[in-house]
């Protein structure tokens, strides 16, 4: 599945956009600034509601205007509508699929996969679990269809064990209830979790290898509580502990994926180069896992491809995404840093954004 048009309206520093994108390889040229990786942020929050930039999105709006537009088109039988719409003054967003309001966000996120690729992706390896639980936990909900359930009814149980903890007197009834409620949902998640990870790590060792073979690395799974006891043992034991601390120290909200080369945190032994090809092959393998699993394409946001990789390394990854035959977007500061990476020409398609004499960028298809 891969988008055929792309419509915006009101976003930071672009003019109104009208794009047709290839079904491949999309390559947005021009200087720093001219609103290139603001394209890729638009897509961003059609497809996630959220912008990878700012946690506030209305400052993702244009400073002159009262309201962010954003708009897609899925090719497809039939194909799928994707709006959003953000006003200045409201922070709900306005969701429409398939032409319907009141679509959750989760339907949003189900109907476009995307995964980006940028400097803030680095916090797969050098960032907090959270980071890395969000990509666990998006390659599940995508191929675990009960999962989403399963998480919420995880979330709202540690949220209220939390707020019993913080109590100055704890009811030993209500605790037993809520412990008995995580203790249930927590294994399923962590079931899912594991069965997901087992059939994702052949993919990602796989991917790796054709980016950049590392034969130390190690990922791991890492479920956030003693893996010799059950949960339900784990949270009665630590009752006294986590009441002292004020929160719920083990569990599946403490799960975390470990990658370690020779036995050593990854980060702390490979150089900025060899780190973005890892954080990339574990996304490019998210997509073809999904591929594989549900045969469902995802599209990929990658932000200033070139920095940070020589030459052949440029080349295995242009090479490898040309071989998923995936939708891609690519953002460069140079036109000719990427033109002679493909062999297969009429799947890329080159994209300039220029200035136009009110300061705004304009997108322009070259050739």
């Amino acid at each position: 599945m891969s988008l055929s048009q792309l419509n915006f309206q009101g976003l930071r520093n672009l003019a109104p956009l009208d794009m047709h994108p290839s079904r491949g390889i999309n390559i947005i040229t021009g200087l720093n600034g001219s609103g290139k990786t603001s394209l890729l942020e638009g897509i961003h929050v059609l497809g996630m509601g959220r912008s990878f930039r700012t946690r506030q999105l209305k400052h993702a709006i244009q400073s002159d205007v009262a309201h962010m537009t954003l708009y897609g088109r899925l090719e497809g039988e039939p194909e799928i509508s994707i709006g959003v719409r953000r006003l200045r003054a409201q922070r709900e967003l306005e969701l429409r699929l398939r032409g319907d309001k009141g679509v959750r966000l989760a339907e949003l996120v189900e109907a476009m996969p995307l995964q980006l690729i940028n400097p803030d992706a680095f916090r797969l390896l050098e960032g907090s679990p959270a980071g890395r639980r969000e990509f666990l936990d998006w390659g599940v909900f995508h191929v675990k269809h009960h999962f989403l359930e399963a998480w919420k009814r995880t979330r709202r149980a540690v949220k209220h064990r939390n707020a019993l903890l913080r109590r100055g007197r704890i009811d030993p009834q209500e605790m037993a209830a809520w412990e008995q409620e995580l203790a249930l949902w927590g294994e399923v998640v962590d079931r899912l979790r594991f069965e997901w990870f087992s059939e994702f790590l052949p993919v990602f060792e796989e991917t790796l290898n054709v980016l950049l073979p590392l034969p130390g690395l190690k990922l791991n799974y890492a479920r956030g509580w003693d893996k010799q006891k059950t949960l339900a043992d784990v949270l009665q034991d630590n009752r006294v502990t986590d009441q002292q601390k004020g929160f719920t120290q083990q569990g599946p909200q403490r799960a975390d994926l470990r990658i370690r080369l020779n036995k050593q945190p990854a980060v702390e032994v490979l150089s900025r180069g060899q780190q973005k090809l890892v954080v990339s092959a574990l996304k490019l393998a998210q997509g073809r896992f999904l591929e594989r699993t549900a045969q469902r394409h995802c599209i990929y946001l990658i932000d200033d491809l070139p920095a940070e990789l020589d030459v052949q390394h440029q080349q295995r990854f242009c090479q490898l995404l040309e071989e998923m035959q995936c939708q891609a977007f690519i953002t460069s500061v140079d036109p000719a840093a990427l033109q002679p990476m493909w062999q297969s020409k009429t799947l890329v398609s080159m994209f300039h954004v220029k200035h136009d004499p009110q300061g705004l960028g304009q997108l322009v298809q070259d050739g």
